[in-house]
């Protein structure tokens, strides 16, 4: 049977404006849980709307015997969405310090923990 502290359990609130001025200092260590950043960053920047707005396109034009140019759009939706797939953490943490919203949602819902150096 482990013992646990109570202090240990809860992650202390860090308001999103010192978040900002002392991550550049190396005031807080900053955990991204990977298996909720894809999804956290892909609703936040729209990626999967996207990807779908330029391969659907992308087929029909191929279908309607332009294989560059669908081809091309094709190519360039799953490229976006396997690089939001593969830098989420990065995104995560470069939206984190830049909208105030993001930062609150992302530390509220788990998917980013912050803590003092």
């Amino acid at each position: 049977m482990s013992r646990h502290n109570d202090a240990q359990d809860t992650v202390e609130y860090i308001p999103f404006e010192e978040f900002r001025n002392g991550l550049p200092h190396g005031r807080f260590r900053v955990i991204v849980n990977p298996a909720l950043a894809v999804p956290f960053v892909a609703h936040r920047t729209h990626a999967t709307m996207l990807a779908i707005a330029l391969i659907g396109p992308g087929i029909a034009a191929t279908l309607a015997g332009h294989p560059w140019i669908g081809g091309l759009l094709v190519a360039t939706g799953i490229l976006l969405r396997w690089s939001v797939k593969t830098q989420a953490p990065r995104i995560l943490l470069h939206l984190a310090t830049r909208v105030s919203s993001v930062y609150e949602q992302a530390t509220e819902h788990g998917v980013m923990e912050v803590r003092r150096a």
